[in-house]
């Protein structure tokens, strides 16, 4: 009989089973977000099954081990063990070369369900009754005591308190200076997740948002250059020792090294030396140089740079590619290429309409402000896009640019603007209904054609219906004549005029060719010049008691107006000033005799911002009229003040000298002063102004002003802010005012009072 050990060396391959430990895996111990309970269970099946298997195993009796083994064993090989040794495997037995495989056992499955074993007796353990595994809680003193790993060395530091759980601490030695600080820090407020931290959120979202905060610091210290910045996490609040946990005013502070910050190594702008003379100017045009600090906003900013330098030198195709920086942790340095391929430079050719019929491109050459031959210039296509747009006769507009001829050498080449428009609605109906004091109630209504004479040839048709004023007129207007944003305008109207100062029935011709500001383009220097006839039939205002006559007044007149504005807006202006000149020489001829005189006004006008929501403007008017006395002046061309764009308080028109009626007469001289302070409040999102005023007023006989009687007029307004300009509303109340003066006066209009 073999030993047990002997035995046990002649099992059979076939007949072997291998019990494997259960090997100590290595773990870590970390907080899950969630818990897995497949695994355990898995886990607890299977050490189960591994000890049932061991169980069954040795539970069988040696004896029966024993016997089982000697069947195994054949006479031959008890009686003469090393004889038995040497035959080898028997013929019958011996496997073929390549049919090894097939000789083994085949793999048994994982899966495969056990063969019965009569010889276990012990129960095998249903999965059901294996109990769930309970989930628990992350510890939040683990949290953040992992958190506070990787204290950097002490040093002095400055802190920055971004919110109550968030703050910042730079260092404060000077070779450690960080000059982007202010700008990091608000970018970093605009990014932080933790400074959007609710009163609702624990403290293991505190800990998921100071993770994200720190890759987000780390990658905007590298958009400043600081490649080697070091960030070190550290925590407060939670469980004191001995404590409960508590999620009370936890907070998160983050220790920022900036380090080296990176320079510019090499820099390479593609072809760019291949623009000849003009290399010095579009290099300059990319300020970065090596040496410079490694900013990716600054790389961003300098490629626009570039590629707008190219646009408007001439580069009409210019490509420029996306940079490219990398970055040499040996050297500290980043090594910038730019991909430029200027494509060759060009002139001005001409510019083609997809609609000649409609805005020719012979028309749209003379409203763009460049001229064939002259260098190419992006700024100058987009200027024409915008023309042709203010023109509100086009809906869509694509400018495209043709190559007409190659360059050559130092010729530049030729290239041509192909305008491709769609026509916007041409014609308009439009009313308005109004009322002011002064000015009673009155209706308006108006259709137009803007394109009915081609180019920019419009037509229009008007009639005002009122208490006060009835009118009748045609206008034809044409933009753009001879030069951009130069108006021609012929103008006929009859009208009767029921003013507080006088009535009038008139007819009247009026031409002018002016070059004025509009809500699209607001012009520094603007101007107008004109022809004006005029036929009147006109009396000074009358009383029941009083009736004065009639006087008929032919009148021509040669109007100019100049104007220099440097206010910041047309609508709503804040800062800068505004003056105004008019000057119109005038001969009029009534009851057969004829009168020569000059009728003169200046207008200025300042506004000054004081506070972030405080404006306060100033206004002063003055106006002559030298050269003929009062009476032979058509109270119509007189000078008057009074109302919404006047001496507030008081009716349209409503201050001057009296007549033989105690009604305004108007005069020769006009002073006014107006100022105001415009109050943004916090209504409607910031849109209402509070404007509290106070305005004066005189007018005298003579041509000079004697400030006899001047009129002041005190209230306050309202201004609601929309995105084509304030809508104003204005209540005044005059204070030493004439017995037939309203007590109070309302005044409704678009834009400021001036």
């Amino acid at each position: 009989m073999k030993s047990n050990q002997d035995l046990s060396a002649l099992l059979l391959p076939e007949n072997k089973v291998r019990l494997l430990p259960l090997a100590a895996e290595p773990r870590t111990v970390r907080r899950a977000d969630r818990s897995n309970t497949s695994f355990p269970e898995f886990s607890l099946r299977r050490l189960t099954a591994a000890l049932v298997v061991s169980v069954s195993i040795f539970a069988v009796p040696l004896s029966a081990q024993a016997q089982s083994l000697e069947d195994l064993i054949p006479d031959s090989a008890v009686d003469n063990p090393d004889g038995w040794a040497q035959q080898g495997v028997p013929e019958d037995q011996q496997v073929e070369p390549g049919q090894e495989d097939q000789a083994l056992p085949s793999e048994v499955e994982p899966d495969t369900p056990l063969n019965d074993m009569p010889l276990v007796t012990i129960t095998w353990p249903d999965e059901d009754e294996v109990p769930p595994v309970e989930q628990l809680e992350p510890d939040q003193d683990i949290q953040f005591a992992e958190l506070r790993r990787g204290r950097p060395r002490a040093r002095p530091l400055h802190e920055v308190q971004i919110s109550d759980e968030l703050s910042l601490a730079f260092p404060l030695a000077e070779q450690e200076s960080f000059p982007e600080q202010d700008q990091f820090v608000d970018r970093f407020k605009s990014l932080s997740t933790i400074v959007e931290l609710d009163d609702d959120d624990s403290v293991a979202r505190l800990i998921a948002q100071a993770q994200e905060d720190q890759e987000l610091i780390q990658r905007l210290m590298r958009i400043y250059g600081y490649y080697n910045a070091e960030v070190f996490r550290t925590a407060a609040g939670g469980a004191e020792a001995g404590e409960q946990p508590s999620d009370a005013d936890p907070s998160v502070r983050f220790d920022i090294l900036p380090g080296t910050q990176y320079a510019f190594g090499t820099i390479d702008l593609g072809s760019l030396d291949q623009t000849g003379d003009d290399y010095p100017t579009l290099r300059d045009a990319f300020e970065i140089k090596p040496g410079d600090p490694v900013l990716q906003d600054k790389i961003v900013q300098e490629v626009s740079d570039l590629s707008t330098a190219l646009g408007e030198n001439g580069y009409a195709f210019a490509e420029v590619g996306e940079p490219d920086l990398l970055i040499d942790h040996e050297r500290e340095e980043g090594d910038l290429t730019v991909p430029v391929d200027p494509k060759g430079k060009y002139v001005f050719g001409h510019v083609t309409s997809s609609l000649p019929d409609f805005l020719s491109g012979r028309h749209l050459e003379k409203i763009a402000r460049f001229e064939m031959g002259e260098t190419y210039k992006y700024s100058d296509q987009e200027d024409l896009r915008s023309a042709i747009q203010s023109t509100g006769l086009v809906s869509t507009i694509e400018i495209s640019k043709v190559r007409k001829t190659e360059p050559q050498g130092d010729q530049p080449g030729t290239v041509d603007l192909n305008v491709e428009m769609n026509k916007a609605p041409l014609r308009t109906v439009a009313g308005s209904l109004g009322y002011g004091t002064g000015e009673g109630a009155r209706v308006e209504a108006s259709w137009e054609h803007r394109n009915l004479f081609p180019p920019e040839g419009m037509l229009r048709v008007r009639g005002v219906g009122g208490t006060q004023e009835q009118l009748l007129g045609v206008t034809f207007r044409r933009n753009n004549v001879n030069g951009r944003d130069r108006i021609l305008t012929v103008d006929a109207y009859a009208s009767n005029l029921n003013r507080q100062a006088y009535d009038a029935h008139t007819a009247a011709l009026l031409a002018t060719y002016e070059r004025v500001s509009t809500l699209l383009f607001q012009k520094e220097f603007s101007w107008s010049a004109g022809v004006q006839l005029i036929a009147t039939r006109e009396r000074e205002a009358s009383s029941d008691e009083v009736k004065l006559p009639r006087q008929s007044y032919y009148i021509g007149a040669v109007p100019l107006y100049a104007q220099m504005d440097m206010s910041n807006d047309l609508l709503n202006p804040d800062r800068g000033f505004r003056l105004a000149a008019r000057i119109s020489p005038e001969i009029s001829r009534t009851e057969g005799s004829n009168s020569f005189y000059i009728r003169n006004q200046v207008d200025a006008s300042y506004y000054k911002r004081v506070s972030e929501s405080v404006v306060l403007a100033g206004r002063v008017r003055l106006g002559s009229i030298p050269g003929a006395s009062t009476s032979d002046i058509a109270p119509s061309r007189r000078l008057y003040a009074g109302g919404g764009g006047s001496v507030r308080g008081y009716g349209y028109q409503a201050i001057g000298p009296r007549n033989a009626a105690g009604e305004a007469a108007g005069g020769r001289s006009l002073t006014e002063l107006s100022a105001e302070a415009r109050i943004r409040t916090g209504l409607f999102d910031g849109a209402l102004s509070v404007v509290p005023f106070v305005d004066a007023g005189a007018v005298d006989r003579t041509s000079t002003p004697k400030f006899s009687d001047i009129k002041v007029g005190a209230g306050i307004g309202i201004r609601y802010h929309t995105s084509f300009g304030p809508i104003r509303v204005d209540v005044g109340v005059p204070l030493n005012p004439e017995p037939s003066d309203a007590p109070v006066g309302v005044y409704v209009a678009l834009g400021q009072a001036f």
